[in-house]
């Protein structure tokens, strides 16, 4: 839909801000603080039952942390409380509508089928509604479905060997919106933040993916479309800039300094 919008602004030569898709990711190194990272992992993935553009769907663990912090993460998710999001004491809701708890469920056919695994979750609940649980996949960067968006409690995760490797199978979706590093190395940190780093719109430090934050530029990269709502630049998308030169004197400055002397 995007796409099409896009052409058709384009035709008119006209301007668009496209908010589309996310397939955030998170990674974490062996520097960082288990704990904090854990509470983060556990929001971003599951706190609106996966039903947010900035909800992390990829998470990125050095090989070093990676069998503590996913034992962690399964024993987190299955202790998740699930029902009516307005109760007190529930952290997870359900699903939008029947169709999105059938995407859900081919969505996990497919991950089976190129060679995931379900750690936890996978299943709709017995109960009235569109309840489902929160789900934790063991993936590989080659499984094609990691690259697509499943708007739905699904977290893939993946044993990495360093930073680089991280960020390249993390820059390498379509998608560009919200990103987070965990470390205590400030190193690790600016490789992340820098040019080489994250490829998208958001990108935090031991801060999970974030949505539209007060004050903060929110928009993504490459097929999440592009532009920016709030923050100092979002008057650029909103407002026409005009340039103004004004000449009060008698003479006539030209650009550049360009001399073009003629008779009267």
């Amino acid at each position: 839909m995007g796409k099409a919008v896009g052409k058709a602004i384009a035709e008119r030569v006209g301007r668009s801000l496209l908010e589309l898709g996310g397939n955030n990711g998170i990674v974490v190194t062996e520097s960082a603080d288990l704990d904090l990272a854990l509470r983060a992992v556990l929001f971003a993935a599951f706190g609106t039952a996966g039903q947010r553009c900035t909800t992390a769907r990829r998470l990125f663990l050095q090989r070093g942390i990676a069998a503590e912090m996913k034992g962690r993460l399964v024993r987190a998710a299955r202790s998740i409380p699930i029902g009516d999001p307005m109760a007190e004491g529930v952290l997870m809701g359900p699903l939008i509508n029947q169709k999105a708890v059938d995407t859900m469920m081919s969505a996990l056919e497919t991950i089976r089928e190129q060679g995931g695994e379900v750690l936890t979750g996978g299943r709709r609940l017995e109960r009235p509604g569109f309840f489902v649980e929160p789900t934790v996949v063991a993936a590989r960067v080659q499984m094609p479905i990691t690259c697509e968006e499943t708007f739905a409690p699904i977290l893939y995760v993946f044993e990495l060997d360093d930073l680089d490797e991280a960020i390249a199978a993390h820059n390498a979706v379509p998608q560009g919106l919200s990103s987070a590093i965990f470390t205590s190395d400030v190193r690790e940190a600016e490789r992340f933040l820098a040019a080489t780093g994250s490829d998208c719109g958001i990108a935090n430090v031991n801060i999970a993916t974030s949505g539209a934050e007060i004050g903060g530029a929110f928009g993504g990269e490459k097929e999440t479309g592009g532009g920016r709502e709030a923050g100092s630049d979002s008057w650029k998308i909103y407002m026409r800039r005009q340039t103004c030169t004004i000449n009060w004197g008698t003479e006539m400055p030209l650009a550049q300094g360009v001399e073009f002397d003629v008779g009267s």
